[in-house]
């Protein structure tokens, strides 16, 4: 069990994509070429912003000149098309945020506020919750297709804060700490079902569009965003505490079970009714149950980390119960089998971080060895069935060894799944808790300390050492 494995496993699938796909978003590793998609809008090399950070802190130092070198000459911010606010600002903003604060290089900075301008028009709305669209090129914005009757999604516009405070620092712009304040603004005025947070807002009148609730996708990143929020704050800014502790205690209330064989996990409410179901996605919540569990009241900090180290349990139970050792996208608790998946359509597994996410911060919380334990089997059930010639591929059903690939080596593969592995096996200096803040896409941010007695005082400490 070691990060020299996880190194490897980074290499390899850079190098392939670099081979195959250089300059697209993402490696398709079965035909061997690049994809481009339309979730970025004209924007392209997702894979390569969403590296760098990784690249670098693995020392691939070759690798990351390589992806420094196309972020200046070929990174075109200019393009045309419909992209997705959350996505760009997690993958891109977020990771040239992260380059910049990791490396100095004055280019990541200027690219990311220059990327960070371009959205601002999407905050062009009656109540100044963005539309969930925005045309890069254009300026203009609009609502998902998908989404119910013109509404922005909680996970969408709740997934800015970390990042956009940022932008306000490395600008001295105040205008998007402006905007994500007055999101939380909203948020905070607005009735809440038992002090839940559905899915669904509109952006034009500002009400919930329907009582959808959900840890994991739609919802999930807005709750992480709430705690990080605070701790990137040097523990300052008290309402990001206060909701974030506050929406903890509704959805142990009203969404947190126990299966009759004895496992956690996060039901789904629709409209006060559970479904019995936890996404793969919903399982980062073990982690961030476990990096908030000292802030809140003290009598409840151990009941908050046993909280977190069942939930990652119950996900690890769900990879457990595979034949390829791999979780599916979702699992349910009501149809006799617990922590499977039980349609064809649930069972597929794209690369995702959110489990091993959950392992790394529970490691450097308790350094339980089960979890760098458990790491190893993932790492050795994606060496098995998702490595293929030329890259790395989700696969279609983890309950067959004889695996079907999906073709798609994600970005978030690189960025996330194999950061939080090399981490879980690393030093726990590197990228310290104490320091950095990881975005919903694992690009560290630092913690902003705002006074300067504070910086006199680490730097004597710093030299006393």
């Amino acid at each position: 069990m070691s990060a020299p494995g996880v190194w490897n496993m980074m290499k390899f699938a850079w190098d392939n994509y670099k081979r195959y796909a250089w300059g697209k978003n993402e490696l398709r590793p079965l035909t061997r070429n690049g994809h481009i998609g339309n979730m970025f809008g004209g924007l392209r090399g997702a894979s390569i912003v969403d590296s760098l950070d990784t690249l670098y802190i693995m020392g691939l130092m070759d690798e990351y000149n390589d992806a420094k070198e196309w972020v200046k000459t070929s990174l075109d911010l200019n393009s045309n098309g419909e992209a997705s606010l959350f996505e760009v600002n997690i993958r891109y903003v977020g990771g040239l945020l992260s380059a910049y604060y990791l490396t100095g290089e004055e280019l990541f900075k200027n690219k990311a506020v220059e990327l960070g301008e371009k959205l601002l028009p999407a905050f062009n709305t009656p109540t100044g919750i963005p539309r969930g669209v925005i045309n890069l090129g254009s300026g203009t914005s609009w609502s998902w297709g998908w989404a119910s009757a013109g509404s922005s999604i909680l996970a969408e516009f709740g997934t800015l804060h970390l990042e956009f405070v940022h932008l306000t620092e490395l600008s001295s712009n105040p205008v998007y700490t402006e905007k994500v304040m007055n999101i939380r603004k909203l948020l905070n005025k607005i009735e809440k079902p038992h002090g839940l947070y559905p899915n669904f807002l509109s952006p034009v009148s500002g009400n919930w569009v329907q009582h959808h609730v959900s840890i994991g996708g739609l919802g999930d990143s807005f709750y992480e965003y709430l705690i990080k929020s605070y701790l990137m704050s040097d523990k300052t800014d008290d309402d990001a505490k206060k909701m974030y502790y506050t929406a903890l205690e509704a959805i142990e209330a009203n969404l947190v079970q126990k299966s009759p064989g004895g496992l956690t996990y996060m039901a789904e409410w629709r409209g006060g009714i559970l479904d019995h179901k936890m996404g793969h996605l919903a399982c980062f919540s073990g982690g961030m149950i476990g990096i908030g569990a000292d802030d809140g009241a003290p009598e409840k900090r151990q009941h908050y980390l046993d909280l977190a180290a069942e939930i990652t349990h119950t996900c690890h139970e769900s990879y457990t119960r595979s034949a390829t050792k791999l979780g599916p996208e979702a699992f349910r608790f009501d149809s006799g089998a617990e922590a499977m998946a039980t349609r064809l359509s649930d069972r597929y597994y794209i690369l995702r971080p959110e489990v091993i996410e959950s392992y790394m911060y529970m490691w450097r919380l308790t350094h339980d060895p089960k979890y760098r334990e458990w790491g190893w089997e993932a790492v050795e059930a994606l060496e098995q069935h998702c490595r293929v010639e030329s890259g790395f591929s989700g696969i279609r059903d983890v309950y067959t060894t004889s695996v079907s690939h999906d073709n798609m080596q994600q970005s978030f593969f690189l960025s996330e799944t194999l950061k939080y592995l090399y981490l879980l096996f690393s030093d726990d200096d590197l990228l310290s808790l104490e320091d950095w803040v990881f975005n919903t896409e694992a690009h560290p941010l630092p913690i902003i300390r705002n006074s300067c007695l504070q910086d006199d005082a680490t730097q004597e400490k710093t030299a006393s050492e």
